[in-house]
Parts: structure tokens; C-alpha cells; sequence
């Protein structure tokens, strides 16, 4: 379905939804857990639910106890010998679980939708072959076998961080000790770090070292008894950039100023472009006025990049954006589909093998664009919306559910004026 978005200022408050990233993390941790964990989540969205589902494939029992409230049965009795695991359109669930099946000795099936099956995986399935694991074809539908045993895993540092947080979930659980090793600086670093800190509320030890981490075996994941899933800094950004555009006013309640999330940089690089911005009582406030371009550097920010260029769009001056080549196997190419739609309503932007520039204060008309069936896509242009001298229509706007399904009517609620076609 497309959506027709008529320009106006967002103005108001708006709680955040659950982070997608945390709660992977907290769904996985609890069902290796020893005993059940209670984990409570103030909303969903296709991807958690994707991630529940292969959950509940490997043998764990998620129950929905109240609205906001899960209770989640470690899979160890009732583990599955052969398990069919639809990841959807989630890299998450698919790079996390890999390693975790494989630990298991799951027979597991994996399948995808969308660009999923195209994104890459075999530098994380060489590794888990190399350790005794068997599997039918790198991509999407793919079977895989293990278990795999302990010793020396090997992964660059700079391809995805998630092949990281995959197998610190995956390799406490072996008999063996493991080191992992990386061979070139780990970007996103935020997001292995929120796995850490996962893994440490559940009595999992990580020792970090210069070039990697060193894992003991025979670790026992240990039920916390309850969790709270934080507020997502990364959907915050959007309106956190929508109130720092002229004319508007937004604020953002939910959020932890002490997260590590590493998207909670939006703050910094929105105070980059002069923004009027500022967090306090876990509430990020930004309010509208002229901005400068800047610099950015998209190494530990991937996924802000397509708010940003439209922030980049608003602002005076030229932007660079650089670092960002692996936004080109996200939902989209998220380089290109920034580039094109911001080109199509009037924006000054080349596109760059590994980022964009962006040349600001040019007025942006309105007309239809492209959702790419990314929801990160899709949010960012409906915020351009608010930017433009007539009626933005966005096509495919329902990839939105992938990690905000409420985002929409978030935006009418800040004063946005949608139409569903």
C-alpha cells in the first residue's frame, strides 16, 4: 500500500517503542537461560516476533502472560532435533541463531524474505565449518548440521557485527574453550557491546581482549528472573531529526540515557549540524531551527544514516557522509535509495561508492517516491515529507511493521497529515 503525506511541522511527545536489538538479545539469552525469565516488552514488531517464532522452533516456550509482559522457557527440555527457522526479513535472528544451532546440534533449516537470502553469511559459515559444522549452500534456504567444537574462531571486524554477537551467544555453550580473533577493527561496536551486557546479566563471562574475546566452555546461561527491553534509540532518531528540522518541536520519552545502543549518538551528530537538542529524565527534546552541514562518519552509525540525510538535506552547506559502504546490503541499498528519492523531490546528492554528499537548503518538492520494502527507507522520507512544497506519496509504506508498525500513527499523532491509498 502507498501513503500520501501532506507537508506540516511535527509537534508534541511520543513514546518510543521496545528496541528490536534488545530484545533479540534478552529473547535468546532467556531461552538458553537455566530456569524462565520473565521479560517485559512495551510493544513488538515483525522482527521480534520472527525471532520469538524460531525460538519456540528450537523447543522454547514464549508466552505472552500480559500485553507487556512475556514469559520465556529455556528450550533445554524440550530441545529440537530438526527445527525449521523462517528469520523472515531479520539479519538479526538469521546471524544470531546460525552460530547458536550449530552449538546446539540442531539440524536447522533457515529461511528468509526480502533481501535476506542475498545478504551475506559465509565468512560466519566457513568459520562454524571449520569447527566441525556442516552445511548444504551459503545463502538462503540453507540446512546446516553441527555441533561444532571449540578452539580458535576467526572473523574480520568490519563486515558485520553481528557474526560477532552470534557466536559469543553460541560458543559458551561448548565443551571447549574458544578464542575469537579479529583481523581488522570491529565497527558497531555498540552492538557487540549490548551482547556483552546481555550475556553478563545471564552469568555468561566474556574476557575482552586486544583483538578479540576469549570464551571459557561450559558456561551456564543464568535466568535473571525478570528483564525490561529499553526503549529503541535507533526509531528515536527519526523524530528526534523530525523536531530538529525548522518549524517543529519533538520530544522522546522511554529512552536510556545510559544504553549502549550505539544509535543514542544521534544526539552528538544532531548537536554537529547546531541543532537545538538535549536529553533529560530519559526524554530526548529537540526543537527546530536553521542548521549547518557537517561531516559524518558512519562506521558505528549505520543504521541513522538515512535520517541523517535528510537532516543533511535541510541543512546549509554541504554534508559528507562516509564509511557507509555496508549500507549497500542492509533491506536495500540504502545508499542508493537515499540518493534517488532525495534526488527525485529536489535534494542535491551524489552518491559515493561508500557514502553520499549531500548539498543543503535546496526546497524539496513533493511526488511519489520508493518505499524499497525498507523500513528504514520509508520512515526517513516521511519525515522528508515534512520538508516538502507539496504532497509526498511513499509506496510500500507497510515495511514500517518490520521494526515499527506503530510508527505511522505515532506521526499523526505529532500533527502529521497522512493519507492511506
Amino acid at each position: 500500500m502507498d501513503i500520501r503525506i501532506t507537508p506540516s511541522a511535527l509537534k508534541g511527545r511520543v513514546e518510543v517503542p521496545a528496541s528490536k536489538s534488545d530484545a533479540h538479545r534478552n529473547l535468546i539469552s532467556a531461552a538458553l537461560a537455566d530456569q524462565p525469565t520473565n521479560v517485559r516488552i512495551s510493544s513488538y514488531s515483525d522482527d521480534i516476533h520472527v525471532t520469538m517464532n524460531c525460538l519456540r522452533a528450537l523447543g522454547a516456550k514464549i508466552t505472552v502472560t500480559a500485553s507487556n509482559l512475556l514469559t520465556v522457557e529455556p528450550l533445554w527440555s524440550n530441545q529440537s532435533a530438526v527445527a525449521a527457522l523462517d528469520c523472515g526479513e531479520s539479519g538479526s535472528t538469521l546471524r544470531f541463531l546460525i552460530p547458536v544451532v550449530a552449538a546446539l546440534g540442531v539440524k536447522g533449516t533457515f529461511t528468509g524474505h526480502g533481501r535476506l537470502p542475498e545478504r551475506p553469511i559465509h565468512q560466519l559459515l566457513d568459520q562454524l565449518k571449520n569447527h566441525g559444522c556442516q552445511w548444504d549452500r551459503t545463502k538462503l534456504p540453507l540446512t546446516l548440521q553441527g555441533p561444532i567444537a571449540g578452539g580458535t574462531y576467526t572473523l574480520p571486524g568490519n563486515v558485520s557485527s553481528q557474526f560477532v554477537s552470534g557466536l559469543l551467544f553460541a560458543l559458551p555453550l561448548l565443551k571447549e574453550d574458544c578464542i575469537l580473533v579479529l583481523t581488522s577493527k570491529l565497527e558497531s561496536k555498540g552492538y557487540v557491546n549490548m551482547t556483552q551486557s546481555t550475556l553478563k546479566k545471564f552469568g555468561i563471562v566474556i574476557e575482552e581482549w586486544a583483538n578479540g574475546y576469549g570464551i571459557k566452555g561450559r558456561q551456564t546461561y543464568r535466568s535473571p528472573q525478570s528483564l525490561q527491553v529499553e526503549g529503541d534509540w535507533s526509531n528515536a532518531a527519526f523524530w528526534v531529526c523530525a523536531g530538529a528540522l525548522p518549524g517543529s518541536a519533538v520530544s522522546c520519552t522511554g529512552l536510556i540515557k545510559e544504553s549502549l545502543q550505539g544509535d543514542k549518538e544521534i544526539i552528538n551528530v544532531l548537536k554537529g549540524f547546531g541543532a537545538e537538542v538535549s536529553f533529560l529524565n530519559n526524554t530526548a527534546q529537540a526543537v527546530g531551527k536553521p542548521l549547518q552541514a557537517r561531516s559524518i562518519d558512519a562506521a558505528e552509525i549505520p543504521d541513522l544514516i538515512p535520517i541523517l540525510s535528510v537532516v543533511a538535506a535541510a541543512a546549509k552547506g554541504t554534508t559528507e557522509i562516509y564509511n557507509a559502504g555496508r549500507l549497500r546490503i542492509k533491506e536495500s541499498d540504502r545508499l542508493a535509495a537515499m540518493a534517488e528519492n532525495l534526488t527525485h523531490i529536489g535534494a542535491d546528492v551524489t552518491e559515493k561508492q561508500d557514502g553520499l554528499i549531500i548539498r543543503g537548503g535546496k526546497p524539496l518538492q513533493g511526488g511519489v517516491v520508493k518505499g524499497f520494502g525498507d523500513h528504514r527507507i520509508i520512515m526517513s522520507m516521511a519525515i522528508a515529507a515534512t520538508l516538502c512544497q507539496g504532497d509526498l506519496t511513499i509506496e510500500g509504506f507497510e515495511a514500517v511493521n518490520k521494526s515499527y508498525p506503530q510508527f505511522f500513527e505515532h506521526f499523526k499523532m505529532l500533527g502529521g497529515l497522512i493519507n492511506i491509498l
